[in-house]
């Protein structure tokens, strides 16, 4: 699996008509500094596609990237140690909250990704619980693992796949290096329907 043609739609910050496209969504949520943006550029092969920066909380819409045609790769804000106000702050888990719950948006598939050294927090905790009890399935992208040796890399995975359970994946990836990129994009699309581009999912799941 290879993402050949990503672009950048456009950002918002409530209902649009993105949100009753039919293509898929797939939702990428995670706390400010996890490497959000870098993992979604590494996943379409662009360094530059999603724009990083150094200054957490950057994020404060959601944005829209179109992805061969079929399906959509949703950047929400980051949440967390945001340097910007508490009411802003607020408001920003508000938009990440409501993307998820209002029904509007058909996700697909939603990420969420963490730092593999700091393992899950409260708002990671609070996700998890939201998008179990509105039926969303997602993974965890443990981000960050080239900053860990085997045996603390090997510890903090099974501490976060005890607390998430089995039932939920972990990726394990390096946004840096790519390390664990093509099972991450077959996770990632399994079990997503493309009403467009059927043999794309069929070829997935058959990997």
């Amino acid at each position: 699996m290879n993402i050949t043609n990503a672009k950048f739609i456009r950002g918002v910050v409530g209902s649009h008509n993105l949100l009753v496209d039919e293509k898929p969504h797939i939702a990428f949520i995670g706390r400010s500094n996890v490497g959000k943006s870098s993992v979604i550029n590494m996943l379409v092969n662009q360094r530059k596609l999603v724009k990083s920066s150094s200054t957490p909380g950057k994020t404060q819409q959601i944005n829209f990237f179109l992805i061969d045609e079929c399906c959509y790769f949703v950047d929400l804000p980051g949440y967390g140690y945001a340097k910007i106000s508490r009411k802003r702050r607020e408001k920003l888990r508000k938009l990440i909250l409501w993307y998820f719950v209002s029904g509007e948006a058909p996700i697909g598939k939603a990420c969420l990704i963490v730092d593999a050294k700091a393992g899950l927090r409260d708002f990671d905790r609070e996700m998890m619980g939201v998008l179990t009890e509105y039926d969303i399935p997602f993974v965890v992208i443990a981000n960050k693992i080239d900053k860990l040796n085997q045996k603390n890399l090997h510890r903090s995975l099974v501490s976060i796949q005890e607390e998430i359970g089995d039932w939920v994946e972990v990726f394990p990836i390096s946004a840096k290096s790519g390390n664990g990129k093509e099972k991450l994009l077959k996770g990632i699309f399994r079990g997503v329907s493309f009403p467009e581009v059927e043999e794309m999912d069929d070829e997935i799941v058959r990997d």
